[in-house]
């Protein structure tokens, strides 16, 4: 797996005066506002835009929502933490990681901080394990349960945070947890009719989302992961993988839009060369999109790919 890189965490602790006043919220621009006692003042820092949408939707307006990474058109594995990074998860009251090796630079910032913030790790929740001597599979934000297990934690913690809206937040959270189960439920409903069915993938972000939909990824696992660290594919490699499109063996390609390369891109041709449908994936939300229209998308496109 690809890391996030923490920078200047050493030379953020000197800086974070200096920045109080200037820093302002990664995802849309409003400076985040100082932990306290009010509703007002609960501040939430997300390590991803995905993370800090499933708080909006629970939280609505009632705490201040910082999420680190938002930026749709760019490979979010070159994201290097920083100062305001720093600044952000000091004040924060509750953090909301990914965990699983994904964002380390948030433990790491939030150790040297001393922070005293509630920190919900989401691979912790989902209960996911490296099995067989592979690699976890971290991407647990396709894994449609384990939001909802999150979803509840969340719950928790704000409500502790700000016992007085804990009715709103419970209510909130039942109606996207009730989103969710609309979308396990196409994921069912694409598994009755392609259970079985081979798809390809450039990496393994996708692949919770896709097993939901009892599809099989059938891509040679040495590409997935060369892609995922950034190393060259054996030219041996790339040919079975691209072998899977001639041969007919696959109905779908699920790329990853936002870590595109040569390698991928000749995957993605020979998809098209083939008639294979191409289902685009991508890592953070994209614009306009909220968690639940994000991922009901990508079931459409699944369907749409699968005929």
């Amino acid at each position: 797996m690809r890391h996030y890189r923490a920078g200047l965490v050493g030379a953020a602790l000197l800086s974070i005066g200096l920045l109080a006043s200037a820093c302002g919220n990664s995802a849309d621009g409003a400076a985040p506002e100082p932990a306290g006692t009010t509703a007002e003042d609960v501040s939430v820092v997300a390590s991803t835009n995905v993370y800090g949408d499933i708080v909006r939707q629970i939280a609505g307006d009632k705490v201040t929502i910082t999420s680190i990474i938002s930026d749709p058109a760019a490979d979010p594995h070159s994201y290097e933490a920083n100062t305001r990074t720093q600044l952000e998860l000091s004040q924060a009251d509750l953090v909301i990681e990914n965990g699983g090796g994904y964002d380390d630079f948030v433990d790491t910032m939030l150790k040297a901080a001393n922070s005293d913030a509630k920190v919900l790790n989401a691979v912790d929740l989902s209960g996911k394990k490296a099995t067989g001597g592979a690699e976890l599979n971290e991407h647990v934000w396709y894994d449609l349960p384990s939001m909802s297990t999150l979803a509840d934690q969340i719950v928790g913690a704000l409500s502790t945070a700000d016992p007085g809206d804990a009715t709103t937040f419970t209510a909130n959270a039942a109606t996207f947890k009730q989103k969710l189960q609309d979308l396990e439920k196409t994921a069912t409903e694409v598994k009755s009719a392609h259970s079985g069915a081979g798809v390809a993938i450039t990496e393994p972000v996708p692949l919770y989302l896709l097993a939901a939909c009892g599809l099989v990824n059938k891509t040679p696992g040495e590409f997935s992961e060369a892609i995922e660290e950034g190393t060259d594919v054996p030219a041996s490699v790339l040919n079975e993988t691209l072998g899977l499109f001639t041969g007919k063996q696959v109905k779908l390609l699920a790329y990853n839009e936002q870590t595109a390369g040569p390698e991928t891109e000749k995957v993605l041709q020979a998809a098209k060369d083939n008639q294979v449908g191409v289902v685009p994936v991508t890592e953070t939300l994209p614009a306009g999109k909220d968690y639940v229209a994000w991922m009901s998308g990508n079931l459409a496109a699944i369907k749409t790919a699968l005929g």
